[in-house]
């Protein structure tokens, strides 16, 4: 079997082709029989497990080998956990913001937490979860007890082997690695992760053919490097529904799609068992944005939770949801795209949809987990995103905790050559 061999600061890391991360028994012993081995099977192990392109290509090739392994154990665990998860009422709870999270969002966090910490135990992770609504809030509360278990099961038979037992404790400390009291940054460009560990948890609750991702990003002074999403209900065809409950994982059905700066943006569907990587050599392919100039003649997607009328686009043009509609230069086509901002970026980077609109409210604050790996998957695959005014988004605004993002007026993701025009247009109605 292949092995790609990265190399760490202070310890040596083997890639599987089955997208497994595992450490050899004792990297003293094994570091030169490593490091020969591994030099002359990077280049092969770079294009059969996992990379589009060449090591050499891509100063972050490690960081990305590790998310890309690390994103499709979680696509598993999704597809898992959606199985059961209406079993039991405990498998759902609700935030304070009264949005459901389910055991695979801690399941995810704790999961991909775990891989990044053994690979890269100095690079911080931004996430969205913490552990404190599982903590029971009482002596006698054995319902967390329980959600707990249920995350731990989720988690158990997904995560690296390194010759430690897991445990319950275990899991808890790694979602709260990513927690808001994790790590206090400061105005220096850091290095860090910023993980959604489902985006659009409402459309993964709502039916198995809702959109939802699975996003993994790198930032590296203050830019994104590296971009991982997987969505295990994404489908070849223009967006669909299936009445196959089991299609995510019986049909192959799912997409993967990674970037790095500089390198593009590329993808490949999800294998039917998640997690395998197959041999063949073309399995990726080249994302491109679409290539229309028309603003009129645009798809264009907004928040489930927004109407189009809340757009400054909306003074210029009306909207219609329906592709067979004639329409004039007054009239724009509307996708309807499942819940969560990463799905629209995905739909972007793709080349299905032109345009993705958010605007940006006093009452909400916009998480940076919703936009990070977005910004360079769009980015690479030859689009733009900004804020309403045009200035790149601000990853760094929180200069203690990089949760949150101020974009003035709201988000503009576009293929590109929409961008200023769009740009124009919007700030000549928005006040």
């Amino acid at each position: 079997m292949p092995l790609l061999h990265l190399s760490l600061p202070s310890h040596r890391l083997l890639v599987g082709c089955r997208g497994r991360l595992f450490f050899p028994p004792s990297p003293r012993r094994t570091c030169l029989s490593v490091r020969a081995a591994g030099d002359a099977a990077v280049s092969v192990a770079a294009g059969a497990c996992g990379l589009p392109f060449q090591p050499e290509c891509a100063t972050h090739h490690r960081e990305l080998a590790a998310a890309v392994a690390a994103v499709e154990l979680a696509c598993r665990l999704c597809v898992d956990v959606k199985r059961s998860l209406f079993s039991g009422g405990s498998n759902i709870l609700e935030k304070n913001d009264q949005t459901p999270v389910t055991i695979a969002d801690f399941g995810v966090q704790a999961l991909i937490s775990l891989e990044l910490q053994r690979l890269f135990p100095s690079i911080p992770l931004v996430a969205e979860e913490d552990s404190a609504s599982l903590r029971p809030s009482k002596a006698d509360d054995s319902s967390s007890d329980i959600l707990v278990e249920s995350i731990f099961s989720a988690v158990a038979d997904k995560v690296s082997n390194n010759g430690s037992p897991l445990n319950q404790d275990d899991v808890l400390r790694a979602i709260d690695r990513g927690g808001k009291d994790a790590v206090s940054f400061d105005s220096n460009p850091a290095t860090y992760w910023v993980l959604d560990p489902i985006d659009g948890t409402k459309g993964f609750l709502r039916g198995n053919d809702a959109l939802y991702v699975v996003g993994l990003a790198l930032v590296v002074n203050g830019k994104v490097t590296v971009g991982v999403m997987g969505c295990p209900n994404w489908t070849n065809d223009d967006i669909a529904n299936t009445k196959d409950d089991n299609a995510a994982s019986c049909n192959g059905r799912g997409i993967l799609m990674v970037s790095h700066i500089g390198c593009g943006t590329w993808s490949r569907r999800l294998s039917a068992d998640i997690g395998q990587f197959t041999m063949a050599q073309d399995i990726w392919k080249r994302c491109f944005v679409d290539t229309c100039s028309i603003a009129h003649m645009a798809r264009y997607c907004i928040p489930d939770s927004q109407t189009w009328d809340m757009i400054p686009l909306s003074a210029t043009f009306n909207s219609t949801t329906d592709a067979s509609d004639p329409r004039n230069e007054n009239e724009i086509l509307l996708l309807s795209v499942f819940c969560g901002s990463l799905c629209k970026y995905l739909t972007v980077a793709s080349g299905r949809a032109s345009v993705f609109v958010l605007q940006a409210r006093p009452t909400t604050q916009i998480k940076s987990w919703d936009h990070a790996v977005g910004v360079i998957c769009v980015q690479e695959a030859g689009g733009q995103t900004s804020d309403w005014s045009g200035n790149p988004l601000d990853l760094a605004a929180d200069l203690t905790s990089r949760r949150i993002i101020y974009p003035s007026g709201g988000v503009l993701v576009t293929n590109g050559v929409l961008h200023d025009k769009l740009v124009e247009m919007i700030s000549a109605n928005y006040k």
